[in-house]
């Protein structure tokens, strides 16, 4: 069953139209609804507010990391653990192919129904986690493989366990290593990104984000029970913010937006990933053409260039 949000209500209904025409075999109707549900599509999703961008970044049906590992990779293999306490769920990494050119992924993963979000802890990594990841770039800068990084949390776990553990020192280290990691990188952020959780690894060569896909310091809701004490306030929060791709590509804090489909990567998770390939592939062909010293100067530059600030 599909879920819809609020401002698709038209679509839902609709789509319950199709079906219903279909029972009946009716062809004619169908043909007819589908033109309706296009013309709907395209209102709908074409003055989106940043709030409705933020439901879909969150949509349960939005494709997770996993599952652009599992459409693009082909001979794709797990990597587990950090060598030091244990292996998160949170954070996967895996090597395969993407059309011939070996490569590295390395994502953050929601998880789907009970059982699998708890296991993957909603999308959280811990400590552990980031270190992981850290260990299979590393692996990847050894042997020059070029990496993708998956951005897709609502922010670090903030539990005690994961601060005993060293959480902001894990993120921060990330943060150190990534930014002088001597392979390849490229980051991309397809859902969600929450906080030092996106940061710990988004330290890359390129850097982008999908369409309706979110970045951000703290969660809106964070934001509005901070400033305003009142958490209700987060589409406002949300609007205040600049959280978009579209704002962030406007401030230069990212190198570009990659079109999903319109009606989103939730509804057509193919074309998504698709989009996603085509990305990577060009940036990959893109940084063939640097050196390695060009790269890292180009990558610090980027880095250091991030804000503004007035005297």
């Amino acid at each position: 069953m599909a879920t819809y949000l609020e401002f698709e209500k038209g679509i839902k209904q609709i789509d319950e139209e199709i079906a219903a025409a279909r029972i009946k075999g009716d062809t004619h109707a169908v043909e007819i609804l589908q033109k309706n549900l296009e013309k709907e599509v395209a209102k709908t999703y074409k003055n989106l507010s940043d709030y409705q961008k933020l439901q879909l970044a969150r949509h349960p049906d939005r494709p997770y990391s996993l599952d652009y590992i599992r459409s693009l990779l082909t001979d794709s293999y797990e990597i587990h653990g950090d060598r030091a306490f244990r292996d998160d769920g949170a954070i996967v990494c895996y090597i395969g192919y993407l059309s011939g050119q070996k490569i590295v992924v390395i994502g953050e993963q929601k998880g789907r129904g009970t059982k699998n979000k708890l296991r993957r802890n909603f999308g959280m990594p811990n400590p552990e986690g980031y270190r992981k990841a850290l260990r299979v770039a590393k692996m990847a800068e050894k042997f020059n493989i070029p990496i993708l990084f998956l951005i897709d949390t609502p922010g670090a776990y903030p539990g005690i366990g994961a601060e005993e553990r060293g959480q902001s020192e894990a993120i921060a280290k990330n943060l150190f290593e990534l930014s002088s990691l001597k392979t390849k990188s490229i980051a991309v952020v397809i859902g969600e990104g929450g906080s030092g959780g996106a940061l710990a690894v988004g330290v890359a060569d390129r850097f982008a984000m999908m369409r309706y896909s979110v970045f951000s310091v703290i969660s809106p809701e964070g934001c509005a029970a901070i400033l305003w004490n009142d958490p209700a306030k987060q589409e406002s929060a949300t609007k205040a913010m600049k959280i978009t791709a579209d704002d962030l590509k406007s401030y230069d804090l990212i190198d570009a937006v990659i079109e999903e489909p319109i009606i989103g990567a939730h509804r057509d998770k193919d074309d998504a990933a698709k989009a996603v390939g085509e990305y990577v592939l060009a940036m990959l062909e893109e940084l063939e053409q640097t050196s390695e010293s060009e790269r890292l100067e180009a990558r610090y530059k980027r880095i250091t260039s991030l804000g503004a600030y007035e005297e």
